[in-house]
């Protein structure tokens, strides 16, 4: 299972940095994924979707 938003397809991205002394650091900042119950295509299905698409209001939410 992918690390992606499946509405907007946001995914992880590596970011560098350096230091005075020239090490490289570089880590991976990963999107703010939710696990939500939603309506796709007229049936109810659990998707992962990042926290800008529900504030968006990009998805419609099952109840």
């Amino acid at each position: 299972m992918a690390k992606c938003c499946e509405i907007c397809g946001k995914a992880p991205v590596k970011s560098a940095k350096r230091t005075f002394s020239n090490i490289k650091v570089v880590s991976t900042q990963e999107p703010n994924l939710q696990t939500v119950k939603a309506v796709v295509n007229g049936t109810v299905k659990k998707i992962r979707v990042c926290t800008s698409c529900l504030k968006a209001g990009k998805v419609q939410k099952a109840l």
